[in-house]
Order: C-alpha cells, then structure tokens, then sequence
C-alpha cells in the first residue's frame, strides 16, 4: 500500500480543535450570554476594561502580578498567537508532539517551524539538551529562532512538565535568545492537584514569557471563542510587544463578541458556581480518562498516565501487526481506522507534529459522554459512580471492544500455527 498524503486529508482544514467535555453549558453562564445577547457590538481591540481586569484577577490569584498594560484578550489562544508570532519575527521552536494548532499559525506567515524532542518522562516542553542542539543547528543553516512555544499542562500527550526539567528547558531557552510562549489552556485542569505539581515558566522568569490561555480549556464551551495573554513584566520586552500584538490583531479585526466577552469575565472572577462545575468536571473526565488509560495499556498500546485535560495520547506501534491487517500503517490511516471503529473523533500523531509513519493517536474523554439528553449529560457531574451511566459505559465499553479486539489480533498472530 503506498504511503498515506496527508495534504489529502487538510492538515490545517481538518486539524483537530480543542477538546470538549461532553457536558451541558452551566446554567449561570448561559445566563451572562443571555442576559448580554442584546449587545450587538464587540469588545475594542485586545479586551475591554472588565474583560481585563477579571483577567488580571485570574492571574493573580495564581501568584503571577499582572499590570494593567500588559493584557490581552482574543476570540480563542489561535488568534493570540498568531499576532506573537508576527510580533517576535524569526523561526519558531515547538515541542515534538505539540498542540495542533501551533505550527499552521507560523506556517501561514511564512515562518519555518522545527520540532524539538521531549523527554521521556512529559510532553509539551523540549529537552533542553535537544533544544540546544536544535538552535544550534538551525543558526548554522542561516536560520533565526526567535520563539519557542511551550505548555506545562500538554495537548496532546496530557501530562504536566515536572518542574525541575521546566527550569532547564526555560534557562537553556532564554540563554540562546528565545522569548517563550507558554500555553496554558489546560493549567486549571490537574487530575490529582495534590499530587501534580504545576510551575508556570513567568514564576521562573517573569520578564521573559508571554503567557496565552484559551478559556475553552476549562473556563468556557469550546464554542464561545476567548482566550487571554498576559505579557513579560519587564518595561522593554512587554510593552513593546504589547503594542504590536494589538496593532495586529487590529489588522486581523480579532474582537471578542460582546455577549462571549460578558461570559468571560464572569468565568474569569471564578465565582463559585464557576469553580463548583469546573472541579466537577475535572474529577469526571479524570476517571473517564484513567479508564481510557487502563483500557489501551492492557491491550498492549503505550500512553503516559493522564495528569491534565480531556484527552491521552496512545502509541499504537506494539499492535502495529494486528492494525497492519486492517490495512493501517501510518498515522492517518489510524486516525481514519479508529474515528470509523470509535464513532468520535480520534485524530493522528501527525496533526501534531510526530512523524507519519508512528502510529499515534489522540483520544478525547468527551465523546466517551457524548449522547443523550441534556438532563442525562448533567447527571455525569454529581453521580458517585458516573462511569457506570448508561452514555459513559457505553462509550467506555466500545473503546474496550475496539482494544481488545486489536490485542486479540495481535496475539493471534503471533501464536505459533
């Protein structure tokens, strides 16, 4: 079988979106929305007043001071680091699987993107020795990096960058010249609070990062597009670069709707009908995700532990035998074999950045509580045994039969005739 195109496929058109939870809107928030709808207007470039001073308040309360002309607010983290990376120029770093939608941004201006290997032990931040290598050899090809694009809480390998390997990596990043992005979507969403540490990389060096958060991470629907920056302290790095930033996204008319901005400003406060659902909805999808977890490591695939967000990344190359009958042997040939089998969407490793040909794939815990009525999705929230819901189970059950069909395969073939 000839090698899979996957320009075929849209690399950009079909790359895969953040992912949902599968849950009902909160009614509080759905009432900011209404009670907003008659606005007919947007927010002005970069954020209103409220919209940024919940902002400010968001961070904080994390321990990250934020002065008032260092926010920003966009219709989703896609159009923040969009203008970043027109703003900062030069050749862009990322790591090696990284968050789908970075590497279209600099592609679409014209900017050369590298991938960096991460570690064995996290995704979502390069070793710092590869990362060094990395920039060494770009500049001896005549390249210029400029930015590296990082998270501390990963799409799509869901684990969080332990914090000793995040100071290397940031050192050895701001020691070669490099402004850092860190994309913090999913920060919010830790599966075991207690036991996961997560340091941003503006604690370490606050004068150096610029910080972009999609409020779909956990704030809000994946359909009501916000997202927030907020820019180095330092006079010299911040402000200049604050200002480019919303020249830019004045170019690109990036304004954030009026009655989603309203929305967001109330998310952002964290009132407690805010942090009540969001802490629900991360012990949810952190079951749904040790079970989807268990479930593909017992059929012989490989996934680090779930720690963060509504997804896990599985290697599927130990079953490549048994997906080789089937007709797979690259990344989209997966994607299209498993979004066929799981009836939801199962993007390949290649939409984010591994090569073709390693059969990886992203699995989100939202579609595994897809269906029924909106009083039955809610039901997922407050049920002491959610998993066992007829919609949970049978999604869990069908990812099951899908795995250990694919094990049985495996070990069929390998069984002496």
């Amino acid at each position: 079988m000839p090698p899979t195109d996957p320009e075929g496929h849209g690399p950009v058109r079909f790359g895969p979106p953040l992912p949902e939870d599968g849950l009902p809107v909160l009614p509080e928030l759905s009432a900011v929305l209404a009670a907003a709808a008659d606005r007919p207007g947007s927010e002005p470039v970069g954020g209103g007043p409220a919209l940024l001073d919940a902002a400010r308040g968001y961070w904080d309360r994390r321990g990250l001071t934020t002065g008032p002309d260092r926010v920003a607010a966009a219709p989703g983290a896609p159009a923040l680091l969009l203008a970043l990376t027109a703003a900062l120029g030069g050749d862009v770093l990322v790591p090696r699987p990284c968050a789908a939608w970075w590497a279209p941004y600099a592609r679409l201006l014209g900017r050369p993107v590298f991938h960096v290997p991460t570690p064995a032990e996290c995704g979502g931040v390069p070793d710092p020795y590869a990362l060094l290598e990395t920039v060494r050899r770009v500049r001896a090809e005549g390249g210029d990096p400029r930015l590296l694009v990082l998270s501390v809480a990963d799409d799509p390998t869901a684990t969080v960058a332990p914090p000793e390997l995040l100071h290397e990596t940031v050192e050895a990043a701001v020691g070669e010249g490099l402004h850092l992005v860190s994309d913090e979507t999913w920060r919010d969403t830790l599966h075991d609070p207690h036991a996961t540490v997560l340091l941003s990389p503006a604690e370490m060096l606050p004068d150096q990062v610029t910080l972009v958060t999609d409020l779909a991470g956990a704030l809000l629907p994946t359909g009501w597009p916000a997202a927030v920056a907020r820019f180095p302290a330092g006079e010299a790095n911040g402000a200049g670069l604050h200002a480019r930033v919303l020249d830019i996204l004045t170019a690109l008319g990036a304004r954030v709707a009026a009655p989603v901005a309203a929305a967001a400003t109330y998310a952002l406060g964290e009132p407690e009908p805010v942090t009540a659902r969001m802490g629900a909805a991360v012990r949810l999808h952190a079951r749904v995700a040790a079970a989807a977890h268990t479930t593909v490591v017992t059929a012989g695939a490989l996934a680090r532990p779930p720690q963060a967000g509504r997804h896990l990344y599985v290697d599927l190359d130990p079953l490549r035998p048994a997906l080789g009958a089937h007709g797979v042997g690259d990344a989209q040939e997966l994607e299209d074999f498993l979004t066929a089998r799981l009836g939801m969407p199962a993007p390949g490793g290649h939409r984010f950045g591994d090569d073709l040909q390693a059969l990886r794939v992203r699995l989100s815990t939202g579609p595994l509580l897809a269906g029924g009525t909106h009083e039955e999705r809610a039901e997922f929230l407050d049920a002491p045994s959610a998993l066992e819901l007829p919609h949970a189970h049978h999604g869990l059950a069908l990812l099951e039969s899908v795995f250990d069909d694919l094990r049985d395969d495996a070990q069929g073939r390998e069984s002496p005739r």
